[in-house]
């Protein structure tokens, strides 16, 4: 499946079967056509209650999570001052009658089986409260309360945590809540609702208001096209994908035009980064005038598919390149589509999108800008920065960051075949671009730990060895022992 169509946020959050496949799922309520709930004759319909008491309407199948055995004797036990209508049949009416029969107020329930259209509805319309009592979370978003919101009813309901009924029915903006099972807090809650009539309206036009924004079937039609329309962009953009090797791409140069000269690029390399890309991308294209450009770098999870949900452009090389081969691949974008600047940023929620801001302010006086964090590096890693400091006389406090801002002047050089060369985005790249005299600065920010996968340099003490070898190599080939360059 491309997506996951889910009734509520908190149906979703608590659902453990659905835990694996967060990444795609999207939050659509249910709906109800209004011409399925006309306006009714209400004349007519008071005669189904009597007079002077707080009439109270539940809904549904009698089976047990449904919970009206609290309701029917938080009513039917108590003074007397409020009556119940109960519209359903079901396994437990026999139940319920015995209840009925041995409390002190069971006159003031009625269990009305199964109703005609004309009669529910003119029940929805006279009652003062609609209730739904159900005591498990099998409750998981009660489509009735959406029928009394329509007219215009306060809501009481049971507390079920990882249900949608909570938040469909809202304490205190279109309804109370009261606990499952406790007959004595339901009563309580019936008085307090009987004793403030001004509240109770206020709650159910509330409710009307809430239904016509967000639960009209026509609103939840809109939702659902929208997804469809992802869906198919995500399936045409894998096929196209399939279809074309970036690799065979015509040659760019200086003549390009610059068809994004305005526009930052947000370059995010990806291997099977599908648990937590999504959000990166979201919280980048927060920012205005940036696109994101991701790498997928071979993936065999959802990497690709949760990025393009997330409104990211995909790119999907023929081999797998490594994290630098990616980076390469985005700045040759970048190049083609005159870009005004790029970032590079990883997928696995490291790097913090809200200091790109930082970036951009610093690039007034750099070409290229490295968000920097040295706390995050363990001892080894500083002696290694160390050393390679003293071979490439590079001052700079993070060598290996791949958060970083190049202007087009960088990317340019980045995207050569000299920098295919290279390996890593670090110290290679840094050499490179100060034998071009491009101005380097740092800016100091925040990182978080990885939120999955691990470092594709440090992953093993071979990848280490081998990585210290490489780059003892080519800082050699740069040998500079009089230069220093300037932070």
């Amino acid at each position: 499946a491309e997506c996951i169509v889910v009734t509520s946020p908190q149906y979703l959050e608590a659902s453990e079967p659905l835990r694996p496949w967060r990444h795609k799922c999207q939050v659509v309520p249910l709906g109800v056509a209004p011409g399925r709930l006309p306006q009714v004759d209400e004349t007519a319909a008071q005669a189904l209650w009597r007079e002077g008491s707080l009439r109270v309407l539940a809904v549904g199948r009698l089976t047990y999570y449904k919970g009206f055995e609290t309701l029917v004797r938080a009513v039917a036990e108590g003074s007397g001052r409020h009556q119940l209508a109960i519209v359903g049949e079901g396994e437990e009416r026999a139940k319920l009658e015995r209840i009925l029969g041995d409390a002190p107020h069971g006159d003031s329930v009625k269990l009305m089986g199964e109703a005609d259209d004309a009669t529910l509805l003119g029940l929805m319309a006279t009652c003062d409260v609609f209730c739904l009592p159900s005591i498990e979370r099998t409750e998981a978003f009660g489509i009735v309360l959406l029928e009394a919101m329509r007219y215009g009813k306060p809501l009481l309901v049971s507390d079920l945590p990882g249900s949608g009924v909570s938040w469909v029915a809202r304490q205190g903006q279109n309804a109370m809540v009261a606990p499952p099972r406790d007959a004595a807090g339901w009563r309580a809650a019936l008085e307090e609702m009987e004793r403030q009539p001004v509240q109770r309206q206020l709650l159910g036009r509330l409710g009307r208001e809430r239904y016509e924004r967000e639960f009209d079937i026509a609103s939840v039609q809109r939702e659902i096209e929208r997804i469809y329309v992802l869906a198919l962009r995500v399936e045409a953009e894998e096929q196209a994908a399939r279809l074309i090797d970036v690799s065979t791409e015509a040659p760019f140069d200086d003549d390009v035009p610059t068809e994004r000269s305005d526009r930052l690029l947000v370059v995010i390399p990806a291997l099977n980064e599908a648990d937590c890309i999504g959000e990166v991308i979201a919280q980048t294209r927060a920012h205005p005038g940036v696109d994101v450009l991701v790498i997928d770098d071979g993936s065999s999870d959802e990497t690709a598919a949760v990025a393009m949900l997330n409104g990211a452009k995909v790119l999907r090389a023929p081999l797998w390149q490594g994290a630098w081969g990616a980076i390469q691949t985005g700045m040759r974008y970048a190049v083609r589509h005159g870009y005004r600047a790029v970032v590079t940023m990883d997928a696995d929620g490291q790097h913090e999108p809200g200091y790109l801001p930082s970036l951009v302010e610093a690039s007034r006086d750099a070409d290229v800008v490295i968000a920097a964090c040295p706390s995050r590096g363990s001892r080894a890693r500083h002696i290694a920065w160390s050393y390679f400091r003293m071979l490439t006389g590079l001052s700079f406090d993070d060598l290996t960051s791949g958060f970083r801002y190049y202007n087009a002047d960088a990317y340019r050089i980045l995207a050569t075949e000299e920098a295919t060369l290279l390996d890593y985005q670090d110290i290679g790249v840094l050499l490179l671009l100060r034998g071009a005299n491009l101005r380097i600065a740092e800016v100091a920010v925040a990182m978080n730990p990885r939120k999955s996968g691990a470092s594709r340099v440090f992953s093993s003490w071979w990848t280490v060895a081998r990585y210290m070898a490489e780059t003892t190599l080519l800082c050699l080939s740069h040998w500079k022992p009089r230069a220093r360059h300037a932070r």
